[in-house]
């Protein structure tokens, strides 16, 4: 990241963050939302705590919550506080287009359903708006491409929303990987499993459209994979469909450069009420890392050898906030965003396509090993 000197080898997202945001006060974007389900308003929760940035135009089609009112959505993270928008602080519009042409809006954020990022993103960046997306960046490289594609042409900021690059607990895994804190890895698992999303199912259960739990929960841990490990070179998965028609639960195996074995589980096809957690297990050399969010203050553990096991408490804003937080900086600074690019959302799209053919082209008992 330019501007930025005397940095720690490996510096954290939030580390970054926090270096940054005094001396990147100069702009203040002004940020236009376009979708406004669940997703929206666990971005507008987080832009509260991000200087810098304000929200001054939704956008909805059906006109739904162009109100500011967000009280009755909920998802399956966060504290669900219900949210409202002052009345008058922002402009609300029902077409995208006429929004794109509002000279007063400098960035947009979409968090539209997947079939929609690839238009709205392109249409953006064609209108001279940096951009922020929601994952997947596009249901198929195809489109992720012409994503790419314009914004090279455009030279605004595109960036996707991975936010468990941010997650605090994930950051702090991947620096000790990086750093070599504990010796080589041997082994790493990440789990993340939940029941059936309970909002925007038109979208979500559209399993052609939304790519089903493997595109839309999945991809998180996929994309946390090639961060730690680099793109894999091949994939073997095996998985099966639910309620959406797409694949609703798979387990993959990711062949990658250093050796080590690397697998991710993602589902939402489990019971309703068994509601959603996240997890992984790092076996290093001289240690092992696990991290579950059903143990609340406990979640993340340290057992290294000849020591008493330790739970670690890492300090941090959520991701979602982190990630808004680069966004701006990234605007604020006049630079592509450094912790996660666009060329990493079509690279973590093009995995989930290589996990989307293993499983239905492989065996039913063993998916087919896909080479990337």
């Amino acid at each position: 990241m330019q501007g930025l000197k005397n940095l720690p080898q490996h510096a954290t997202p939030d580390f970054v963050a926090k270096r940054t945001w005094a001396k990147s006060k100069q702009v203040m974007p002004r940020i236009g939302l376009v979708g406004l389900g669940f997703m929206a308003a666990t971005h507008l929760k987080a832009f509260r705590e991000v200087d810098g940035a304000e929200i001054v135009a939704l956008c909805n089609p059906s006109g739904n919550r162009l109100d500011g009112d967000f009280s009755d959505v909920a998802g399956n993270v966060g504290d669900n506080e219900p949210i409202k928008l002052e009345p008058g602080s922002f402009k609300g519009f029902t077409s995208y287009k006429e929004m794109l042409l509002d000279p007063e809006i400098d960035a947009i954020d979409i968090c539209s359903p997947t079939f929609a990022h690839r238009e709205h993103a392109v249409l953006a960046l064609n209108a001279g708006k940096h951009v922020l997306c929601e994952k997947p960046l596009a249901r198929n490289v195809r489109d992720a491409k012409q994503i790419l594609d314009a914004a090279e042409k455009s030279g605004k900021i595109m960036m996707p929303a991975m936010c468990l690059r941010f997650w605090p607990e994930w950051a702090w895994l991947k620096k000790t990987i990086d750093e070599g804190s504990y010796g080589k890895v041997l082994s790493a698992s990440f789990r993340r499993v939940a029941e059936a999303p309970a909002w925007g199912q038109q979208n979500f259960l559209d399993g052609p459209r939304s790519g089903g739990a493997l595109f839309d929960l999945h991809i998180h841990d996929t994309d946390f994979v090639q961060f730690c490990f680099g793109r894999p070179s091949a994939v073997q998965s095996t998985g099966y469909t639910k309620v959406s028609g797409a694949i609703d639960h798979v387990v993959t195996q990711y062949h990658v450069n250093c050796g080590a074995m690397v697998f991710a589980e993602g589902a939402w096809s489990f019971a309703k009420g068994f509601g959603f957690n996240m997890a992984y297990t790092v076996n290093f050399e001289n240690a092992t890392v696990e991290y579950d969010l059903s143990r609340g203050d406990e979640c993340l553990r340290v057992c290294e050898a000849g020591k008493e096991p330790e739970h670690r408490k890492i300090d941090g804003p959520d991701g979602y906030v982190g990630e808004l937080r680069h966004f701006v900086e990234s605007i604020q600074n006049g630079t592509q965003p450094s912790v996660v690019t666009s060329k990493c959302a079509c690279t973590s799209v093009e995995i989930c396509e290589a996990e989307e053919l293993s499983v239905s082209n492989g065996p039913s008992a063993v998916g087919q090993l896909v080479f990337l």
